[in-house]
């Protein structure tokens, strides 16, 4: 059977991630999270002081970057891979809503992009990865044999995000999160390095009225066909 590459695209809180895995799992792939590998540069940066108050310091970090080691280690309690950056497991710190905020300002640096697609094209010589972000199928891997580009209205991604982040930041208020989603939405689709495109042959998914396990079974239908 033909090993292949699978690319995710799309906004923010789109489930992305949640897809990627189910069908690494379900086809024996390996799951590739770009996002948190973003996510984990933008905590480093605000650990370091490189980003505080809303500014961030590109050439501190930037000349930082030969120093960041990141690695993805497969965690057999959750029967998934854990975000390291430096050693450390950083898979729950990135996901609040500070890393959040600023995560795009991070991504926009065409260094960072280098060095992190770098590493990503490192994990794909073996094919058989299911990778997701917003420049993959575009960017990262332009051959990959499927493509998918994910979408859906700003007040449902705001929703499902809402709905994640209530029980660990009690206080954060559906109207923050939603600025947050069209924020992020402006930022990456304007940003002058990689923007998030839809790649020509990508299939486009608006999952606005989707179950998760309806857009699963497609997306797996689709794969399962290129596979054989």
């Amino acid at each position: 059977m033909p090993d292949i590459i699978i690319a995710i695209d799309g906004h923010s809180s789109t489930g992305k991630s949640t897809l990627a895995k189910r069908l690494a799992n379900a086809l024996g792939y390996v799951f590739i999270d770009t996002g948190a590998m973003y996510r984990a540069v933008t905590l480093f940066a605000m650990q370091q002081g490189f980003l505080k108050n809303n500014v961030l310091d590109e050439k501190k970090l930037i000349a930082a970057l030969p120093d960041l080691d990141l690695q993805f280690l497969f965690n057999p309690k959750k029967a998934l891979s854990d975000m390291y950056l430096n050693r450390q497991n950083v898979s729950d710190e990135i996901r609040n809503l500070a890393v959040s905020q600023q995560v795009s300002r991070v991504a926009t640096l065409a260094e960072v992009r280098k060095k992190l697609v770098s590493l990503q094209h490192e994990m794909g010589k073996q094919k058989r990865i299911v990778m997701d972000g917003r420049d993959i199928g575009t960017v990262v891997f332009p051959q990959a044999e499927l493509k998918i580009f994910m979408t859906a209205t700003p007040e449902i991604r705001a929703q499902r995000r809402f709905d994640e982040m209530k029980s660990t930041t009690p206080d954060i208020t559906f109207e923050e999160v939603l600025e947050n989603v069209k924020h992020r939405d402006l930022i990456d689709s304007t940003r002058k390095e990689s923007p998030l495109r839809q790649a020509p042959d990508a299939v486009v998914i608006d999952n606005s009225n989707l179950t998760k396990d309806e857009q699963f079974e497609s997306v797996l239908g689709m794969a399962r066909a290129l596979i054989g």
